[in-house]
């Protein structure tokens, strides 16, 4: 045997096509057809083969080209050297076409209602190559860091700042409506007062940025009154357990209102509720990147717009 055999291995695949494709067609002229090939092209590589491996592959008969042993064998090695060549050819085209990035995603209130879960796994389904980081805020800090670009794409509730409207690329989601709730022992007295005379009993306040803040600072604002806020927490559920234990007054979600009011835990006021929207959005310079459109795209899915 001579040494020729260790130079195959950084020889071209050209050799083993030809192989394969002789032993398939059993003759030179329609393998050389199928490889759009001459058959002296294609002879020379099966007798440069040959010479390389230092094995005779094939006889000739009157039908055409009969593998020998040695050569069934290599051919059946071949095919599986092409095939395993292929499968790293198309993932390889699937990793240069696959979208790669980083996309940081800014939430709010719980993920059930946001459908945050479901966000995630659409991105997995159709951005794989996407890696996800999740920042939990309220929503007014939400949108000042996707201003500031520490964030990508982001919850929001309730409307933009005046005159910014344009600044972002906003997708409508959701519109819900904010309930006041007291404890059992202001109840009574809260029942039948109107918004101004509310402002002056006691509340559990949020940050300005919260949208509670800035639903009930307009309410107030309406009627002339400032809110009298004699504890401040920046978590719906924090709130709750503040009415709960008789603190003061609070404004959450209607769902949750209205499960916390059937439980006896606080009383759900008959005010008209609060309204305002469930917003996704991202700054409206960014919204034709490819990763942020791949979120955009995303929420679209799972909310059904």
């Amino acid at each position: 045997m001579s040494g020729g055999v260790e130079n195959l291995a950084v020889h071209d695949l050209r050799l083993l096509r030809a192989l394969v494709a002789v032993a398939r067609e059993g003759n030179v002229t329609r393998a050389a057809e199928l490889l759009h090939l001459t058959q002296p092209a294609l002879s020379i590589q099966l007798r440069k083969l040959s010479e390389l491996t230092d094995l005779t592959l094939f006889r000739r008969s009157a039908t055409g080209m009969d593998l020998t042993a040695d050569g069934a064998m290599l051919a059946v090695k071949a095919e599986l050297v092409l095939a395993s060549v292929e499968d790293f050819n198309q993932l390889l085209r699937t990793m240069r076409s696959q979208l790669r990035g980083k996309l940081s995603i800014g939430t709010i209130i719980d993920p059930e209602f946001t459908r945050l879960g479901a966000l995630l796994q659409r991105l997995l389904e159709t951005a794989p190559g996407v890696s996800t980081s999740l920042r939990h805020g309220v929503s007014g800090e939400v949108l000042d860091q996707i201003t500031r670009g520490a964030l990508d794409v982001g919850f929001y509730l309730g409307d933009l700042p005046e005159g910014a409207e344009s600044r972002y690329h906003l997708r409508p989601l959701s519109r819900l409506g904010y309930r006041v709730v007291a404890p059992p022992a202001l109840a009574q007295k809260a029942r039948h007062m109107d918004w101004a005379e509310l402002a002056r009993l006691p509340w559990v306040g949020t940050p300005p940025s919260s949208v509670h803040n800035r639903l009930l600072a307009r309410r107030f604002a309406a009627c002339g009154v400032e809110q009298n806020v004699v504890a401040q927490v920046d978590q719906e559920s924090s709130m709750l357990a503040m009415a709960r234990t008789g603190v003061g007054l609070s404004l959450c979600r209607e769902s949750i209102a209205l499960h916390e009011a059937q439980s006896g835990t606080v009383v759900m006021l008959d005010h008209p509720p609060l309204e305002t929207e469930l917003s996704f959005l991202c700054l409206a310079a960014r919204a034709e990147d490819p990763v942020v459109a791949a979120a955009l795209k995303a929420i679209d899915d799972v909310w059904g717009r």
